[in-house]
């Protein structure tokens, strides 16, 4: 690719590669649910009944910031959408079990499936079909899909350095520290 990009002709690499979330990044609680069209009070309850953590930062006590990667959000949103199609929490649990155990890689080819009650994890179109075929399909989610919404999602939303983990107290600790400082 050639012209005035500034860039002596190398802006095309970045939209040739796929898109890589870093993993040096976190979210904040509120920017997590606005990306996965969550209240902060589900997120909330996900994260103390075990359901989905934050990867990046937990909670460690009253206060504390809780810190989600990109990953966290993507599970999330498909936790959303798994509930608002009448799936029980039991059965999401079992399916977001499942979804941890995927590399990154993975989850952009995986569809879930669910009848309403089970949710079936597809491969392949093939694999789609025959579940549809038997009756066990009624709808699906395309987590690739669901990347490439999560991803445009938070292009524009602000960002915590991960590395900036706290280690020693809670976040209105540290603030108080810097004021003092």
């Amino acid at each position: 690719m050639t012209g005035g990009d500034g860039n002596g002709g190398q802006q095309g690499w970045l939209f040739d590669e796929p898109v890589r979330p870093g993993e040096d990044v976190g979210y904040r609680g509120p920017i997590a649910c606005a990306a996965a069209g969550i209240s902060y009070r589900q997120l909330d309850y996900w994260a103390r009944t075990g359901l989905l953590e934050p990867s990046i930062r937990p909670a460690a006590g009253s206060g504390s910031l809780r810190l989600y990667g990109f990953r966290d959000i993507l599970v999330l949103k498909v936790v959303k959408r798994l509930l608002d199609t009448g799936v029980s929490l039991q059965n999401i649990r079992a399916a977001v079990s499942t979804l941890r155990d995927h590399g990154v890689d993975d989850l952009a080819r995986i569809t879930l499936m669910s009848d309403g009650a089970s949710v079936y994890e597809c491969r392949s179109e093939d694999e789609i079909i025959d579940l549809v075929r038997g009756g066990q399909g009624v709808f699906g989610i395309a987590l690739g899909r669901v990347w490439n919404e999560v991803e445009g999602s938070l292009a524009s939303l602000p960002t915590e350095p991960a590395a900036d983990v706290i280690l020693s107290g809670d976040e209105l600790a540290v603030r108080r520290a810097r004021r003092i400082s």
